[in-house]
């Protein structure tokens, strides 16, 4: 379980994100909505180590991770996607997906150099990339520099990137942000395949509610770096005060 308490960061005397207290448990897909400037980006940077917090924790399986920068805390099982791609673009695909299996992966290449497990890892971690390629539908581009591939097909590496890392909890910014009507389904098809996996945990910041509603077991709200709502997503949607701070809504006066 991934858990935050009192999570705060300031900025000089603005608090953009305020004492958020939640828990997210595994075989879950949780989205957190809110107004441009809510701190939803924020709190991801908190959660992932991108930014050191001001006061509170973050905690993996109760494990503290709120010291560790961003690189221990993906090894830690947190995996993150962006808003804008995090790719090697002169690599090609499959180096790509192969850095992140080997980054991922115990064994003897950790333990120093010898030209039989040199050779003996490079096949495996190469036959595991392999195989990530063809579950995101993206072989036949392996040979292809990053560099140039469209920003959809882009997207979709970067989420097989996270794949290729086997988080415990993995974490999307807007992933169908930039995207066409055209390329945005693929993505969702892959966050869906994704939460077929009950013991992963999933995070998304996501503005467009159609999306939040088919995927979501349960939205979250921030306002003003302060969380506003927490429940199931119907209830949440419908509930005055996520009406008025996320979709401008005021109630009449009787």
């Amino acid at each position: 379980m991934l858990q935050t308490k009192d999570l705060t960061i300031r900025f000089g005397g603005h608090v953009a994100v305020n004492a958020v207290s939640c828990a997210f448990a595994p075989g879950t897909l949780t989205a957190i909505v809110g107004p441009n400037g809510a701190g939803k980006t924020t709190y991801f940077n908190l959660i992932s180590g991108q930014l050191q917090a001001t006061a509170g924790t973050v905690s993996l399986n109760g494990r503290d991770l709120s010291g560790l920068p961003a690189s221990a805390r993906t090894r830690a099982g947190l995996g993150r996607a962006f808003q804008l791609t995090n790719l090697f673009p002169n690599l090609s695909v499959l180096e790509n997906i192969r850095l992140a299996v080997q980054a991922s992966l115990e064994g003897p290449h950790r333990r120093g150099l010898n030209l039989w497990s040199i050779w003996s890892d490079h096949a495996r971690l190469t036959e595991r990339a392999h195989e990530i390629l063809a579950s995101v539908a993206m072989a036949r581009q392996q040979d292809a520099p990053v560099a140039s591939l469209p920003h959809g097909d882009q997207r979709k590496l970067e989420v097989a990137l996270l794949m290729a890392l086997d988080p415990q909890v993995y974490m999307f910014d807007e992933p169908t942000a930039g995207m066409s009507h055209d390329e945005a389904p693929v993505i969702l098809n892959l966050i869906r395949a994704l939460k077929q996996d009950k013991s992963k945990t999933i995070l998304l910041v996501e503005h467009k509610m159609d999306v939040v509603r088919e995927l979501a077991d349960r939205i979250i709200v921030l306002h003003n770096g302060t969380l506003v709502a927490d429940g199931e997503p119907a209830e949440v949607i419908a509930s005055p005060v996520v009406q008025e701070a996320y979709l401008g809504v005021t109630k009449e006066p009787a």
